[in-house]
């Protein structure tokens, strides 16, 4: 007999206190343009074992669309080929060494990202067709490439058709292709596939290398006791294979297939006109009817990249702001009911071990907090948003809550020196008389205050590990250029190491923080 699933969902696996480290792959060193899946990533993850650390948070792996945002994916289930490691294809005689010049030559202190959609694509496709000219042959550590075909046909076929097809007309939006592309169904019972066929496979190599790749780091996370938060955006990008493949699933008009109304939020801390995301509101009844199965599929492909997810915008399954298609901003919009507790009922009956952490930052109504709680998800609080007004604010330490995850300051916020450097004088009195500080090592002040919280997990930013200003900030809401570009550098990377790691794990100690068990070095 199933087992029914009460009114009260917990969720409740954050049941020991821990740190962790917020970094976005794309910010590891490389002489690639971008941070790859490599060694830096493993010497990465050697500090956070060095300085008692237990989780690796990361932003979306996906695909990035417009704006080069981790955040608007061309796909919800593939993974962003710019993270590929070129070198194992040149080990594999794929590539040669001369062709990864163009890539050497891109920055190393900051991602640009029109360099690498020119370079980096291009040699994944040369690395491909070398591939089929060899014969097709297994790659080392990689697996059988028809066995991760065939496993992830569910979303890789129309994914790696909707790929090659946006190349053939040549960037253009799907729904400004002729209407044999346009249409899904269509499409896949046209010529295209098989005309196409060469560049399709190409798209499912990529996804096949990077998929191994990820694998061989989340390997050595797990042999060095860590463990990787993933993140899970609620919302799509329109021009995704998501949206294209399932138009029904979401509000879009039938006869031009564009939005009735786009995602955003209102007037908030980060915008005076809100946040106009531009997003396709799901039709959450298409959902229900079908058990969320496309909500399930998304989350298994989440929890095989990571151990916990953390939702994005949770403050929309119990209601999501609505914005009319064609608005200039987001001020004016309406609240519409999301899924709710039936979601999360769905979630729970079908992934009863999922991990997941609530971002329900914003503005919080009753009802939203009342959802989280019945969940017993953890949500987030986050200290930058805890000073300048009264002593009830919720992200004061004295207001935090066990099941939560602190945090200075998340990927949307200044680093905590750019943050205090550009306050008001108000709240910079304030900080300091709470926390009893001189404001001169604020960095540190919030990472020591986040350390001593009640809530059991503790997410810093690199950023602020290595007491970085505004240049290391590594997105700016609301704004839709220039953002997500920020790297380290190997030698800062090293002095956290000799200098801050024996620190961090005596606050670790101090605290409750370090892991129950240490492993053991790898033998290499």
């Amino acid at each position: 007999m199933k087992k029914s699933v009460p009114d009260s969902l917990p969720f409740s696996w954050l049941d020991h206190r821990a740190a962790g480290v917020l970094l976005h792959p794309t910010c590891l060193p490389s002489a690639q343009g971008i941070g790859t899946l490599d060694s830096h990533a493993v010497q990465f993850l050697d500090f956070l074992r060095a300085a008692g650390f237990s989780y690796w948070q990361t932003c979306p792996l996906g695909p990035t669309g417009f704006g080069d945002s981790p955040y608007q994916c061309f796909s919800s289930f593939a993974g962003n080929p710019y993270l590929i490691d070129l070198q194992p294809l040149v080990a594999a005689g794929l590539l040669g060494p001369d062709q990864l010049k163009e890539c050497h030559a891109l920055p190393t202190d900051r991602v640009d990202f029109g360099g690498l959609w020119q370079i980096k694509l291009s040699l994944l496709f040369t690395a491909h067709a070398a591939w089929v000219r060899q014969g097709r042959p297994a790659l080392a550590s990689c697996g059988d490439f028809s066995a991760f075909r065939h496993a992830e046909s569910a979303w890789l076929d129309s994914y790696a058709l909707f790929s090659a097809l946006k190349d053939h007309f040549h960037g253009e939006p799907w729904w400004d292709w002729p209407a044999e592309a346009r249409d899904h169904r269509a499409a896949t019972r046209s010529r295209l596939p098989r005309d196409l066929s060469t560049r399709i496979e190409g798209y499912a190599f990529i996804q096949h290398i990077f998929f191994a790749q990820w694998r061989t780091v989340r390997r050595a996370a797990e042999s060095r006791g860590i463990r990787i938060i993933g993140d899970i955006p609620i919302f799509t990008a329109l021009d995704s294979a998501d949206v294209w493949a399932n138009p029904s699933l979401f509000q879009l008009d039938p006869a031009s297939l564009r939005p009735i109304a786009v995602a955003g939020v209102p007037p908030d801390y980060f915008s005076a006109d809100g946040q106009l995301w531009g997003n396709p509101l799901y039709d959450w009844a298409a959902h229900a009817r079908d058990g969320y199965s496309w909500w399930l599929r998304r989350l298994r492909a989440a929890f095989a990249l990571c151990d916990v997810a953390r939702i994005d915008h949770f403050r929309a399954f119990e209601a999501y702001w609505s914005v009319p298609a064609g608005r200039p901003n987001a001020r004016v919009g309406a609240w519409v009911p999301g899924p709710g507790l039936d979601f999360f009922r769905r979630v729970r009956a079908a992934l009863p071990d999922a991990r997941l952490i609530a971002e329900d930052l914003g503005l919080l109504t009753p009802e939203t907090v009342a959802l989280r709680e019945a969940t017993g998800l953890p949500g987030m609080a986050v200290l930058q948003f805890a000073f300048g007004g009264s002593a009830d604010n919720a992200y004061l330490p004295h207001n935090q809550v066990a099941n939560s995850v602190v945090y200075p300051g998340t990927h949307d916020n200044d680093t905590t020196l750019g943050w205090y450097a550009t306050t008001d004088e108000r709240t910079r009195d304030h900080v300091r008389r709470y926390l009893r500080v001189s404001g001169r090592e604020i960095g540190w002040d919030f990472i020591r205050s986040a350390y001593a919280s009640v809530a059991r997990l503790a997410i810093i930013s690199l950023p602020d590990l290595l007491s970085l200003g505004s240049e290391a900030r590594l997105n700016t809401p609301g704004v839709g250029q220039g953002n997500w570009t920020w790297r380290y550098r190997p030698e800062q990377l090293a002095r956290l190491v000799t200098q801050s790691a024996p620190y961090l794990r005596e606050l670790g100690e101090l605290h409750g923080r370090l892991p129950a068990v240490t492993p053991a070095p790898e033998t290499r």
